[in-house]
């Protein structure tokens, strides 16, 4: 018997990642003041977080996360079905509820896990999972692990998705999209996913993450701004570590779906619970989020001023009316001199490559945050402009 030896695999994937400028390296930020960041000894003007309504750090949220700390201790104990459900979960799930407007929410250690429960409880063998080619990968994932049929259509493709559906006429079916796509900034056409649902007998779950706090009456997501309720989209995910500032993740919907999760699925039975001060915390966010409405509407205009500056120097954005504002370049290389120029000027981007975004659309994945402020965003584009030109000129370029 001669069996590959892992060690020399992991090095010859290594090895292939770094010909094609693909390691992935982590940064440690020592110290975190709303949009700055102070990272390896320098501070940066961070545009690369998902804090789109500057919660993490809000006096109301972080207080509630200290006090609830100091009287129930730093962990979740358990798993929710033994002793680790706790009132501020209980609290928390419901608030959830009544703000997207549905009748259960249930919380999740991650949007992932959420997603895996979703898919993985309500999908068998002989099933279909019809998703958008550019979902998230815990969806595919999700899909993949359920041992469901996945078919995949093409981006935005309503018609795409009802062919695949049609292709796949037995057996249960779900069709799945992401409310916001996190890489593109875009937002699924919700209304007419949902009139193929209807038509197909297929059950539309919605991933919201980047969209509940941003879109939608107050704040409600990507689906309360297409106008749908619960009887359409059955179920979605809202994330508690985007817009909301902190950590977890929770599928909110029908009553009996939720409740065939919370029995059910395994990425919720067999976890530990959120600890109950981050419930706390994420509590306080929401009913921020609900209110102050000054936080969306600043972000709004931030994405407007930063859209019509970027396009004043030539700048070619993917279309997006969300915090996500992708910029397209192409080569990998090129993307990670770009990010690179820019850090120099004092701006953290992320540049962004295969195989998160599709072989030729590496970018710089630029996000806005409330906590901006106009001369941050000007100031971005200037940088921007430099880092174009100090590319072309050689910047970064390996000798």
């Amino acid at each position: 018997m001669s069996r590959p030896r892992l060690h020399e695999r992991v090095a010859a994937l290594r090895a292939q990642r770094e010909a094609l400028g693909r390691r992935r390296v982590r940064r440690t930020v020592t110290r975190r003041d709303g949009t700055r960041c102070e990272v390896d000894g320098s501070w940066l003007t961070a545009f690369c977080g998902n804090d789109y309504l500057g919660l993490a750090q809000q006096f109301a949220v972080t207080s509630a996360l200290q006090d609830c700390a100091a009287r129930e201790g730093a962990g979740g104990v358990a798993s929710h079905l033994v002793c680790g459900h706790h009132a501020a979960h209980e609290a928390l799930e419901r608030e959830l509820a009544d703000w997207l407007g549905a009748p259960r929410a249930l919380l999740f250690g991650s949007g992932f896990l959420a997603n895996l429960a979703v898919v993985q409880a309500l999908l068998g063998d002989e099933d279909a999972c019809v998703q958008d080619r550019l979902n998230h990968a815990s969806l595919i994932d999700a899909a993949r692990l359920s041992g469901c049929h996945l078919r995949r259509y093409p981006h935005a493709d309503p018609e795409g998705a009802l062919r695949q559906l049609r292709s796949l006429p037995d057996g249960a079916a779900m069709l799945a999209t992401d409310g916001v796509f996190s890489m593109d900034g875009d937002i699924a056409p919700l209304r007419e996913l949902a009139l193929v649902a209807r038509v197909q007998q297929a059950m539309l779950y919605v991933d919201d993450a980047h969209g509940v706090g941003v879109l939608g009456p107050e704040g409600r997501g990507s689906v309360a701004a297409a106008r749908l309720d619960c009887e359409q989209v059955p179920l979605q995910l809202a994330t508690l570590g985007k817009a909301l500032g902190g950590y977890g993740a929770a599928v909110v919907g029908d009553a009996a779906l939720v409740e065939h999760l919370l029995e059910t699925a395994r990425p919720y039975i067999y976890t530990t619970a959120l600890p109950p001060a981050q419930a706390a915390a994420t509590l306080a966010a929401v009913r921020l989020a609900r209110k102050e409405h000054w936080r969306r509407e600043k972000l709004q205009e931030l994405i407007a001023r930063f859209r019509a500056a970027a396009a004043q120097r030539g700048f070619e954005l993917l279309p997006s009316d969300t915090p996500i504002q992708p910029l397209l370049c192409g080569d990998d290389a090129r993307a990670t001199a770009i990010a690179s120029a820019l850090e120099a000027q004092g701006y953290w981007v992320a540049a962004i490559r295969p195989p998160t975004v599709p072989e030729g659309r590496a970018r710089l994945r630029i996000t806005l945050s409330a906590l901006h402020t106009p001369a941050e965003v000007d100031g971005l584009v200037d940088a921007l402009a430099w880092a174009r030109e100090a590319v072309e000129q050689g910047y970064g370029a390996v000798a």
